[in-house]
């Protein structure tokens, strides 16, 4: 049973990993300097976290390197390091009330959700990966009888992650469990609002027995730690989860270093589609409320534009508001809570900004549109709902991420597809018919790396998961993701 109190009794004895953890123990910046962790719930203080720079990052890569080049993790039997993945993930669900707790505290969002979401989630991803890697297969090429040719995956070697706060275990899990399931080394930069849930990781990796410095976690700032690991020269690959603008700093931190490998997953502003041959628009209204209000509205493939079939525009709305009003943000504790609050005043004003914004722009305020106050903070933004978006706005062009959501009339298939594919992103869409040949038809067109057909945003550990233009490119997920984290080699056999 977990209650209100028995989350608020946990939150008050619950400790924080406040140092980085290189080569399997705890660093201090060598600066002193620090940074505030704030609760955005309530604005209190959780601690004060090391904020490592360059030095820490170059301990943090030369760790990662010797432990590849002299450690016993990449030259493991697939079966053994099998075995550690698996025990990790065991090791992550018997802490789950504890992850959590982290990560509810860190950034804000619903306890209940991290608690039946998130860490299963992430322990999950763990458990694919290692499952999976001894079921990855090389290759002999068709060459002549004189010769024989092997094609085969081979770890890249010091692999750097930088992730985000609004999932900050899973996408922490996206980016380490393929990494290590290949046999790479891995330095894990994680965001400065969210670092506690990765450092416990880090930690449950050692005890599940990840050996010292394949797994180093170093908490900063992206202006000092994430770029020092950006153009630091003994990395052979970069990936990233986060904003397109930060994305593009990643890039240009490859050209000026070594040319390291670069795979970005970045902003969306994800399209869902509604046609007037769509059945059942309760579901659609209820899955519409979830796409956009689910988390805070803090999803990089949050659907964030809905297009409406004219004929059916004003009863659909009219059922959206009605489940928007169920997604009221509460104390993120509570686990009647459906959402908790933004993840801080900086991305609180951001939304509000934007809200602001598109009522200068002259789109209809239907619902929403205020922050609300809990536990002496502000943080929480209602559900907001807008009408009559013009395509050419801020609101229909710019992410938000927050929970206000766009809507625009269409009134025929290309009238959709068009306004649809009117983006510089490309990660994500939904579609809504009952209708096959449509929704195949309208699918092939939509230029988004998922297509959720009768459903927003769906997502397992089995299929890839990311998009294109400027939402990035590379997979996350399914075993499209070893292709990040493994180069091939040829060895050629000449006979005799």
């Amino acid at each position: 049973m977990h209650t209100k109190s028995d989350w608020q009794q946990r939150a008050a004895r619950q400790s924080f990993i406040t140092t980085a953890l290189i080569d399997g123990r705890p660093l201090a910046a060598r600066s002193g300097l620090t940074f505030d962790a704030i609760n955005p719930a309530n604005r209190q203080l959780l601690a004060q976290v090391a904020a490592c720079g360059d030095t820490e990052i170059d301990q943090a890569v030369r760790s990662a390197r010797r432990a590849f080049e002299q450690g016993p993790w990449a030259r493991m039997a697939p079966a053994a390091r099998k075995g550690v993945l698996l025990r990790l993930a065991e090791l992550m669900m018997a802490h789950r009330e504890e992850l959590a707790l982290l990560d509810s505290l860190n950034m804000g969002k619903p306890v209940m959700d991290a608690y039946t979401i998130d860490v299963p989630g992430a322990a999950n991803v763990f458990a694919w990966y290692g499952e999976a890697l001894d079921k990855v297969y090389d290759q002999v090429a068709p060459t002549a009888g004189n010769a024989l040719a092997t094609v085969t995956r081979e770890a890249l070697g010091v692999v750097g992650a930088v992730v985000p706060w609004n999932f900050p275990l899973d996408m922490a899990a996206w980016k380490v469990a393929p990494a290590l399931a290949a046999g790479n080394s891995v330095v894990l930069k994680p965001a400065e609002q969210s670092p506690f849930s990765a450092l416990r990781l880090a930690q449950l990796a050692l005890e599940a027995g990840v050996p010292e410095g394949v797994l180093n976690v170093v908490p900063g700032l992206g202006e000092s730690a994430g770029r020092a690991l950006g153009l630091h020269p003994d990395v052979d690959c970069l990936v990233f989860t986060g904003s397109t603008q930060v994305g593009k700093y990643f890039m240009q931190y490859s050209a000026q270093s070594n040319l390291k490998q670069v795979w970005l997953e970045c902003g969306g502003k994800s399209p869902n589609l509604v046609f007037d041959d769509c059945q059942d628009l309760d579901l659609a209204a209820e899955k519409a409320a979830f796409g956009i209000f689910f988390n805070q509205g803090e999803v990089c493939s949050a659907n964030s534009r809905l297009y409406v079939q004219r004929s059916v525009h004003d009863e659909f709305v009219e059922r959206l508001l009605a489940k928007a009003r169920q997604w009221l943000p509460g104390d993120p504790l509570d686990p009647a809570s459906r959402a908790g609050a933004i993840v801080d005043d900086a991305q609180s004003a951001r939304v509000m900004a934007a809200i602001e914004q598109a009522q200068g722009d002259g789109a209809r305020l239907l619902c929403g549109g205020q922050r609300l106050s809990f536990n002496g903070s502000n943080n929480f933004v209602a559900p907001t709902v807008f009408a009559d978006v013009r395509p050419d706005s801020a609101l229909a062009r710019e992410e938000v991420f927050g929970p206000v959501l766009a809507i625009t009339a269409f009134d025929d298939e290309a009238q959709a597809v068009r306004l649809a594919n009117d983006s510089v992103y490309g990660l994500a869409a939904s579609l809504w018919s009952d209708d096959l040949n449509r929704a195949h038809r309208v699918a092939r067109q939509l230029k988004a790396g998922t297509v959720s057909v009768n459903t927003v945003d769906a997502l397992d550990v089995a299929v890839p998961f990311g998009g294109g233009r400027q939402s990035g490119f590379g997979r996350d997920l399914s075993l499209h993701a070893f292709d990040k984290y493994t180069q091939l080699k040829t060895t050629w056999f000449q006979l005799r």
